[in-house]
């Protein structure tokens, strides 16, 4: 947890929750152990969407579509989602789901690695999710502002790690020392970009929310 407890379970008794299909699907995804949006997240992606109020939203790691459909759900515009997906099995699940909720003419799954269709795509986007491999987040970062409208928003998932960003290299686990390395540089990306404005805020495990500039910096 890299916020105490007791504030994190207090915030969560003060959410209103979501509609019926949406409150299923996030339990089952629980119960098979695919990790979504936590609820701390959910609210900040709602209050941005209703800020923002996007035509286009790009996502990068689909997984069972929850967070795609939650996007539809709570846009205050008819907003085209695009969302990209490489793990056969979550592709078939979330391909489901959409069907589930009637989305399918709203959401489009792409399915293949990111690192190939992200240069393919022809459309520029007002709102961007990544939600994907975390030690991908780098690698996807020049493709993603190429698709990003001035004004627009990137907001950048689990990056905080369950705390770990902040640990010395040596008292990371070998096994998460990519990782850790890969998002500590998109970190610094994300902050010392001439054309974004970034904050890094310890919501859920952590959110980046950054703001593509108007035009280039003097």
């Amino acid at each position: 947890m890299i916020t105490e407890e007791r504030i994190t379970e207090y915030i969560h008794s003060l959410d209103n929750g979501n509609p019926p299909f949406l409150e299923e699907l996030e339990k089952q995804a629980k119960l098979d152990d695919v990790p979504v949006i936590r609820k701390e997240t959910q609210a900040l992606i709602r209050l941005l969407i209703s800020i923002k109020k996007p035509g286009s939203i790009l996502e990068v790691g689909t997984a069972v579509g929850f967070s795609a459909l939650f996007m539809a759900q709570y846009s205050p515009v008819e907003t085209q989602i695009t969302t990209i997906e490489n793990y056969p099995p979550r592709i078939r699940e979330a391909k489901e789901n959409i069907e589930r909720a009637g989305k399918e003419e709203q959401i489009r799954l792409l399915e293949g690695d990111a690192m190939e269709i992200l240069p393919a795509l022809q459309e520029c986007y007002d709102f961007i999710f990544m939600d994907a491999a975390k030690a991908q987040y780098i690698c996807f970062l020049p493709e993603l502002l190429q698709h990003l409208n001035p004004g627009g928003i990137l907001v950048s998932d689990n990056v905080l790690q369950e705390g770990d960003i902040i640990q010395s290299h040596f008292a990371v686990i070998r096994r998460n020392r990519t990782i850790y390395k890969r998002m500590r540089e998109y970190l610094y990306e994300l902050t010392h970009h001439e054309r974004l404005v970034t904050a890094v805020l310890p919501v859920g495990d952590g959110v980046a929310v950054s703001c593509m500039a108007e035009r280039e910096a003097d």
